[in-house]
Formats: structure tokens, sequence, C-alpha cells
């Protein structure tokens, strides 16, 4: 049986989304099947990043109505052995229910090492969806106030649904800013602020951006490769350092 993990964020714009699909592929270079789930109804972009957005024809909102088999709406990337993406309804009235959710993983457990589901931001219903079938959840922010202030709305929302496998990830941290803006002491105040457990900290690396928004997700030659490498490890239950070791 895979392991289901929700990836949220409180507030747009922290690139959840990019670290959601870069952690995929890591998994992947570790020989893991793995289906990526887009929740974000109206507003999917997976398939843009996997390149896969010509290729689609089927959703998950048409494997619920009955308009195709799963295996119909289910994409593999050409390029990354074992990768798999399953996209959101372009349409936000085609958004499913948590219960369906729910339902649909559990049909499909069985076929993954893991099922990792996107998100959209804030806590709206397409939170509750996503995190309706999740055995485990990342929160990913950025090192400001209000990437905090929505970690704790997040955390408390998923420990509520009885969710407590959690664990951060800062994002896009530019070591010069985070010390010129001087809002916290240190990364460790961020990470207590958060009342979560540090899974790693991704360098902000304009490559992650432009290749994903080119639809090419290989990051063989950016500083965040590794990075992404050493938290599929530590998601996978190895003892890999921190993916961002300096201490800041």
């Amino acid at each position: 049986m895979s392991q289901t993990i929700v990836f949220a964020s409180g507030k747009g714009g922290t690139g959840k989304t990019t670290v959601t699909v870069n952690i995929a592929i890591a998994l992947c270079k570790k020989n893991n099947k793995v289906l990526l789930i887009d929740c974000d109804c109206g507003m999917r972009g997976l398939d843009i990043m996997l390149g896969l957005e010509q290729n689609l024809m089927y959703d998950t909102g048409d494997v619920i109505a009955g308009n195709c088999v799963t295996s119909d709406a289910v994409y593999a990337h050409p390029s990354v052995n074992g990768l798999f993406l399953m996209p959101a309804p372009l349409n936000v009235e085609d958004e499913i229910s948590p219960q369906v959710m729910e339902q649909f993983v559990n049909t499909v457990r069985d076929s993954y090492d893991y099922i990792l589901i996107d998100s959209p931001a804030g806590l709206g219903s397409g939170f509750k969806t996503a995190a309706a079938a999740a055995d485990r959840a990342i929160i990913v922010i950025n090192a400001e106030p209000t990437g905090v202030r929505g970690a704790l709305n997040i955390r408390k929302e998923l420990i509520d649904k009885g969710i407590t496998d959690i664990r951060l990830i800062i994002n896009k941290l530019n070591e010069k800013n985070f010390r010129e803006l001087a809002l916290y002491n240190d990364l460790d105040e961020v990470i207590d602020k958060c009342e979560t457990q540090l899974i790693g900290v991704v360098p902000d690396d304009y490559t992650v951006v432009t290749f994903s928004q080119k639809g090419n997700p290989h990051l063989n030659n950016s500083s965040a490769n590794k990075v992404f490498s050493n938290i599929a490890e530590r998601i996978s239950g190895g003892q890999a350092q921190l993916a961002f070791p300096k201490k800041i």
C-alpha cells in the first residue's frame, strides 16, 4: 500500500506545486512509482510543469462522472520513469468532494509507492478534498510572517482531520535577503514559530521555476537538485542530512 502525502500551503506564491513536482521526480529516481494528483480544480498546473498539457483528454472529474475509466485519466511521464499524473478538472464546478477523493485514492493505493496530492493554497474546499485521503502532510512556506501564520492555520486543520505526521519545507530561501530583512533571528525561529518539524530548506534558484514553466522538470544542473533528492530520502525513511546544511 502506498503512502499518500498532501502538499499544502497557507497562502499562494510559496512554490508549493513546484516543490511537489520535484519531490515526485526525486522519489522516482529512487526507483519508486509515484502518482501525482492535482487537486487545484480550475487552476491546475502540474500538467504544464510536467510538459503534459497537450496530452490531456480526461481528468479526475471525468473518472468520477463515469466518462472514462481511471487508467484513461492517468498519464505516464515520457522521460521520468515511474511518474504518473492525474490532472484536476479545468472547471471549478467539477471539483470532487473529500469523500469521493478518499474513495478514489483507496482504489489506486496498491498500484503506487507514493501518491502525492497537490492542494490549492489556503483552507478552502480544494484543500479539504486534497487532505481527505492523506496519511501524511508537508507544508510549504517562505520564511516570512504571512507564511508562518499560514503554516499554523494549515497545521491546525490537518491535525483536526487526524493527520499528525506533518513536516515543513522552507522554500525559495535567499540567504542574503533573509539576513537583510531581519524578520527573524535565524531559521530556527521560523521553524519554532511554525511548530512543525523541518524536512528541508530549498534555496532560491531561478532554474527551478524556469524549467518547470517550460515543462522540463529535470534539474540535473540546478543547485536545488540535491536538496530535493535529500528530502525524498527523508520522506522514504532515510537519514539524509537536512538539504540546506548551512547555519543561518
